[in-house]
C-alpha cells in the first residue's frame, strides 16, 4: 500500500482536515539514516508532520522547514519539505535507543523536551516566515499544536503515530491527522471535534489493513467529509553537486582560494542523504574564475 497525502474538508467546509499515511516514508529514512527504533519515531512523525505542511507551499522555489532542538540524546531534528510532498530530514543522533516505556517507544525521552521549535516558511518573498515556540512534551504531536496555537494562532487537533517491530525495527505503519476549525467554526462542532480526538490513536492500526484514501470516509463518518486533493509523498533530498558548487559559491574568493592553495580540493557531505561530494583543486578554481568574472 502506497503513501498518501490527502487534504479535505469537514462539516460543511468549516473545517480544514490533512491526512498522511507514511510508512514507506518513514523506512527510507531509517534505512538512509541507519535510524534505531526510537529515531525512526521521532524522525518520522516530524517527516509526516512537515508533509502535510507542505500542502500550503505553491510555488516550485517554496520551502518549509523545521527545527526542533529539545534537548535530548537524539539530538536535533531538522526536516525541509518543497511543493508536492517531498520532504528530507535527519537528526544528530541517528543510532540513539531509549528503554521502552509501558512497551512503548519512548520519543519524548529521545527527543527532550527543554527546547524550542522553529518553524522557517520561505514562500519566496523578501523575508522568510519565521516562528518560534517551546517544546512543551517531545511527543512532537503536541508540540505542533502548541506552535499552531501559540504562533499562528489557531487551534489544532494534530495525531502522529507509528508502529514499528521492537524486534526488527522495521516500521508496520505510519500515520497522521492534522484538523483545524476555520474561523467562526460553531460551537457545537468544535465540541465534535474534541470527541473524534481518543480515535486518531487508531489509524496506524487502521493503515495496517487498509489505504488511507480508504480509510478516512468511514473515519469520518458523519463529519460530512470531502476530499479536495491527493497525493503520494516522498522521502527524497534533491541534492546535487550543482547545488553544492552554489553553496561553495557563497564562501568567497577569499576562502575558496585557501581550499584549493592549502587543501587542494573540498570534500562535502550531505546530511540528508548521507551522499559525499568531492571538488577537485581545479573545480575550487573554475569557481573562482566564475566569481572574480561576475565582478
Amino acid at each position: 500500500m502506497k503513501d498518501q497525502l490527502i487534504k479535505g474538508m469537514l462539516f460543511q467546509n468549516t473545517v480544514n482536515v490533512c491526512a498522511i499515511s507514511g510508512a514507506d516514508m518513514l523506512s527510507c529514512a531509517r534505512d538512509t539514516h541507519e535510524l534505531s527504533r526510537v529515531c525512526t519515531a521521532a524522525l518520522g512523525r516530524t517527516i509526516m508532520q512537515v508533509a502535510m505542511m507542505s500542502l500550503g507551499l505553491k510555488n516550485e522555489k517554496d520551502r518549509l522547514s523545521c527545527v526542533l532542538k529539545g534537548g535530548g540524546e537524539a539530538g536535533n531534528i531538522v526536516c525541509t519539505a518543497r511543493p508536492g510532498g517531498y520532504v528530507k530530514g535527519y537528526l544528530d543522533n541517528p543510532k540513539t535507543e531509549i528503554a521502552l516505556y509501558a512497551d512503548k517507544l519512548d520519543v519524548a525521552m529521545a527527543v527532550g523536551w527543554f527546547g524550542e521549535m522553529t518553524v522557517i516558511r520561505d514562500l519566496s518573498m523578501k523575508e522568510p516566515y519565521i516562528g518560534k515556540t517551546k517544546i512543551v512534551s517531545g511527543e512532537i504531536a503536541e508540540d505542533f499544536a502548541n506552535y499552531y496555537m501559540q504562533s499562528e494562532q489557531q487551534p489544532t487537533l494534530i495525531y502522529l503515530g507509528e508502529r514499528i517491530d521492537t524486534e526488527t525495527g522495521e516500521v508496520l505503519s505510519a500515520g497522521g491527522l492534522m484538523i483545524a476549525p476555520l474561523p467562526n467554526c460553531p460551537t457545537d462542532i468544535i465540541e465534535k471535534l474534541e470527541a473524534l480526538a481518543p480515535a486518531t490513536s487508531s489509524l496506524p492500526d487502521l493503515l495496517k489493513e487498509k489505504e488511507l484514501s480508504e480509510i478516512l470516509p468511514n473515519f469520518f463518518a458523519g463529519c460530512d467529509f470531502v476530499q479536495t486533493d491527493c497525493i503520494t509523498p516522498h522521502y527524497a533530498c534533491d541534492c546535487s553537486k550543482e547545488r553544492l558548487c552554489e553553496v561553495l559559491s557563497t564562501l568567497g574568493v577569499k576562502e575558496l582560494r585557501s581550499m584549493a592553495d592549502e587543501d587542494h580540493g573540498a570534500h562535502m557531505h550531505c546530511h540528508f542523504c548521507n551522499k559525499e561530494y568531492d571538488f577537485s583543486e581545479q573545480e575550487l578554481r573554475d569557481i573562482i574564475c566564475v566569481l572574480e568574472d561576475s565582478h
